[in-house]
């Protein structure tokens, strides 16, 4: 067991112990389950099959959440507002698909963020989400200027959920561009929902909302063991999301 904030204690994960049920999360700080000593792909797919996922920065263990509520994007309640219109019909940049993943992480760990003085996306989380990505559950959604990546997004893809983890730009518009394009690809592929994990104005702009823990978990068990689309990750015009 590990003592953490507030002296209360939360589960110590060994390599074969199951995440406990979610409903043991912490109140505070934003849903905290469990510990863990490392971070492999394997715990990491089964985390996000459960509705959970590690925040950590470099000097704690793996720390394990699932916040209530639950932020979460619909992809057809997605919101486009008409500047952002205007952006992607004016095709500024190039978008694509998984060319550059791990690019598009290092590009999310330099982004200064509200609140907190480093980033979470060490050099172990990197590695970790680049094995899921060699092993087909990672994505990112790539805009390039001038042959120039200038910003992106990545998440991680089981079933028929996908589950954004971050997002970053160098050039004005470049990740919402880029969510755009991800939100078209999902909805041709049949995937409903994207996980946004914790709630923020910046999201909310997009539509997305907050849902209770529970409601989250019963969808995503069924769209986690859904067939995965077989279609490859590559942009799709993105007119319907459009109108």
């Amino acid at each position: 067991m590990l003592a953490w904030q507030n002296r209360r204690v939360i589960p110590w994960l060994g390599p074969r112990t199951p995440f406990p049920p979610l409903d043991t999360a912490l109140d505070e700080p934003n849903g905290l389950l469990a510990a863990s000593p490392e971070l492999t792909p394997a715990r990491l797919l089964d985390a996000y099959r459960h509705g959970i996922f590690p925040w950590f920065s470099g000097d704690q263990p793996v720390l394990w959440w699932s916040p209530d509520p639950r932020m979460v994007l619909l992809t057809d309640a997605f919101h486009v507002t008409r500047s952002l219109r205007r952006v992607v019909k004016e095709a500024r940049f190039t978008i694509r698909g998984d060319t550059a993943f791990r690019a598009v992480m290092e590009g999310c760990a330099t982004v200064l963020r509200p609140g907190q003085s480093g980033t979470w996306i060490t050099p172990a989380i990197v590695d970790a989400y680049c094995a899921l990505h060699e092993r087909g559950f990672a994505h990112s959604v790539e805009a390039w200027s001038d042959g120039q990546l200038v910003g992106g997004l990545y998440g991680v893809s089981i079933g028929r959920m996908f589950f954004g983890e971050s997002m970053y730009a160098d050039e004005a518009n470049a990740s919402k561009v880029a969510l755009v394009h991800l939100v078209a690809m999902l909805r041709a592929r049949n995937m409903p929902m994207i996980d946004c994990q914790q709630e923020t104005a910046h999201l909310a702009r997009f539509g997305a909302r907050p849902i209770p823990r529970k409601a989250f978990a019963d969808r995503l068990a069924t769209l986690v063991n859904s067939a995965a689309p077989d279609s490859a990750w590559v942009p799709l015009p993105v007119s319907e999301v459009l109108a």
